[in-house]
């Protein structure tokens, strides 16, 4: 498209919006219009209006959709600042997916501290995730100054439970999940040698909207989903000092 075209087409937007925006209807009639139509059972949480294209963001969840003022369509995807590169969607999604960090049930976790343990983090694995393997080997291993606890959050195989049962159980927790999730080395510990938290822990994650492992959780309640390398978590942490 050639550029004059393409300035006529974005100013010929910018008006439409303008025009919208005189008889722009109300966040509440927007979403009793779009809910019915996102089919039976969905529960939009929120509507909001955004101030871009006069968009209005559709909340159900932890999960984002967009609607135009009528509630006919719907745009599921991220939207970008091109000037400044931010993926605002996901700014969004971070936003409304922070958790109250002193609420976490701290004592169904296993704790580790490094170094001053200045720097709190709050993770949730399951023991036959690989990718939590990994980020332990790697990440885990080379950070320092942090304090992390461990959820161990069952939610890939059956034998999770066992085996997270089995590492509570042992003597020396932290050891036993090192021992398997670093060197695949099962405790002696019997499963119904104790009383466990699989269930609260697994209750929890669902209600903090955990779909995959690993998980991190930082203080100020933010997240990320997924394994990270030592630069990104520390690039993360200097974000908090700010």
């Amino acid at each position: 498209m050639k550029k004059s075209k393409f300035v006529l087409l974005l100013l010929s937007v910018l008006m439409a919006s303008c025009g919208q925006a005189q008889n722009a209807p109300t966040e509440e009639e927007i979403k009793k219009l779009v809910e019915p139509r996102l089919g039976e059972g969905v529960k939009v949480d929120s509507v909001k209006a955004t101030p871009y294209a006069g968009l209005y963001e559709i909340r159900m969840g932890n999960e984002i959709l967009y609607t135009d003022k009528t509630g006919t369509y719907v745009f599921n995807g991220h939207i970008f600042n091109l000037t400044t590169g931010t993926d605002l969607t996901r700014e969004r999604i971070d936003d409304i997916s922070k958790i109250k960090f002193s609420d976490l049930p701290l004592d169904k976790a296993l704790k580790t501290v490094k170094g001053d343990g200045s720097r709190v983090i709050a993770v949730f694995e399951d023991p036959n995730c690989g990718y939590c393997k990994q980020f332990r080997k790697t990440t885990l291993q080379d950070i320092d100054n942090v304090t992390v606890y461990t959820f161990m959050y069952n939610i890939l195989r059956e034998d999770s439970f066992t085996k997270s049962a089995g590492v509570w159980c042992a003597t020396d927790r932290n050891k036993a999940w090192d021992e398997w999730m670093l060197n695949g080395k099962m405790p002696a510990a019997a499963a119904e040698s104790c009383a466990n938290p699989n269930q609260e822990v697994l209750a929890l994650g669902r209600k903090l909207g955990v779909s995959g492992t690993p998980s991190i959780f930082f203080a100020d309640g933010s997240r990320i989903p997924g394994a990270v390398d030592t630069k990104a978590l520390e690039a993360k942490f200097a974000k908090l000092k700010q």
